[in-house]
């Protein structure tokens, strides 16, 4: 039997050594519960500085589906639906969380995984101008990923644009963070901590892709959610051991260790890019982050699925499929080496 090597997502992995070592150190401490402990205050003021942002209020969540469901269904009031793109997290890969929770997400097509600004614009101008509109779901919020579904990133001009429209608009602006620290890491990125926290409502620093275990750091400009730590307890999100997540933020910011902790997975993702091209394979996105997606034929994909474990993502003919190939901040060397060779083996 082949054993296979992983790159199908980037939270297969544990958490990082710094990260094992100080729940080991700490694992007999007896600290208040539900994120009022030391160390949850700890990364809260961490965070805070990183972000520029003294006054922001910070929440610890266990992962990235829950945080969204918790998020938007605060911002939003019964009769609000969320914009999204057509490819986005919520739209597709969430079971219907947010559906769930009686909220529609309102599509919108994607740009290579994004939303523009001025699609927003005519979005919402529409659906004013409908005489049916007291009938139907109205647009209260706007949610985008950085780095999206594709691994493309907004660049800082793009946020600036939908932030305008959003307050033009009165909508909410949202970032999903669940790999923000590979978006961070890249070299093609000009959004900073500090402008999501100037430009959004709410954003979310992603840990369970990032280097932890598990966990989600919310931020929120202050006093936009009366009450939002009684709406997770309400939600079914409060952990109550909230230490373990307060000790693994406060050790990712620890010495800016989630700015450097995507590097790695950038520059393997860039190998394994690099060497696709070399070979004449055809990339679906050339995006820049951790993600990378390549188009094979359906006789690859059979002998590639023997050898390597990776994502599909979809069909876009009879004889064709885009998989995605996804690195984290604990890739190693050899495995990028060892699929190098499979791959060169294949075509």
């Amino acid at each position: 039997m082949v054993e296979k090597i992983s790159f199908a997502s980037d939270y297969e992995e544990g958490a990082h050594p710094a990260i094992i070592k100080n729940l080991e150190r700490t694992n007999f401490f007896k600290t208040a519960g539900y994120g009022t402990d030391e160390f949850s205050e700890s990364a809260r003021q961490k965070i805070r500085k990183a972000c520029n942002a003294p006054n922001a209020e910070i929440f610890f969540l266990v992962g990235g589906t829950q945080t969204n469901a918790v998020v938007i269904g605060a911002l939003l009031k019964s009769y609000e639906g969320v914009i999204a793109a057509d490819s986005g997290h919520i739209s597709i890969h969430e079971a219907g969380a947010i559906e769930f929770g009686g909220h529609k997400v309102l599509t919108l097509p994607h740009h290579a995984g994004k939303i523009l600004a001025g699609d927003v614009k005519a979005f919402v101008e529409n659906f004013f101008a409908d005489g049916n509109r007291e009938h139907m779901v109205f647009p209260g919020m706007v949610y985008i990923s950085q780095p999206t579904e594709y691994g493309t990133l907004y660049t800082l001009n793009e946020l600036k644009a939908l932030n305008k429209i959003c307050r033009e608009k009165n909508l909410s602006l949202y970032v999903d963070g669940a790999r923000l620290a590979y978006a961070l890491a890249s070299d093609k990125n000009d959004v900073s901590l500090e402008n999501l926290a100037e430009l959004c409502d709410a954003f979310y620093i992603g840990g369970t892709k990032c280097g932890a275990y598990f966990g989600e750091a919310v931020v929120l400009k202050k006093n936009l959610v009366p009450h939002f730590f009684t709406i997770i307890k309400q939600r079914g999100a409060l952990l109550a051991k909230g230490r373990i997540l307060g000790v693994q933020f406060d050790t990712l910011f620890n010495d800016d260790l989630y700015f450097k902790i995507g590097r790695r997975a950038i520059d393997a993702a860039e190998k394994i890019r690099n060497e696709l091209k070399h070979l004449g394979c055809k990339l679906f996105l050339d995006a820049p982050t951790n993600q990378i997606f390549v188009v094979v034929s359906d006789a690859q994909l059979k002998i590639l699925s023997e050898r390597v474990e990776f994502s599909f993502w979809e069909k876009i003919s009879v004889d064709k499929t885009v998989i995605r190939l996804a690195t984290s901040w604990a890739t190693r060397e050899e495995d990028v080496n060892k699929l190098l060779e499979e791959l060169r083996r294949l075509i």
